[in-house]
């Protein structure tokens, strides 16, 4: 049984940094991408990053240079670092575990708020 268990969001200031984690269980894939999502309230989920089993990553345009997502060795965890993080990034991040043919697998979320 696939279990995705994030950590790490809060309220920083405009300018600062996060870290969140993404503690991974009971992946049953050999292929498979996992990454972070955000939602913010109105507004639709969207990827902010991804990174495959072999390590391709990609970022959407409005968080590349600031964000870098990151894996352990064994695959148990994802992590995200967010640095210079703005009110834009103010969301509801998920993380996620998708292979194709499957459906995607989510976590329950951290709330992120950034503001003075």
């Amino acid at each position: 049984q696939v279990q995705l268990v994030e950590s790490g969001g809060g309220l920083v200031q405009p300018g600062g940094s996060l870290r969140l984690s993404c503690a991974a269980s009971g992946n049953p894939f050999s292929i498979y991408t996992m990454g972070w999502y955000r939602q913010a309230p109105g507004k639709e989920r969207e990827s902010v990053a991804t990174i495959t089993e072999s390590g391709i990553t990609n970022y959407a345009d409005s968080v590349k240079g600031r964000f870098t997502i990151s894996k352990d060795g064994a695959w148990s965890a994802v992590y995200l670092q967010m640095n210079s993080l703005k009110p834009e990034d103010t969301a509801v991040y998920y993380c996620s575990l998708k292979s194709l043919g499957f459906p995607f697998y989510w976590g329950q979320g951290t709330q992120v708020t950034v503001s003075s």
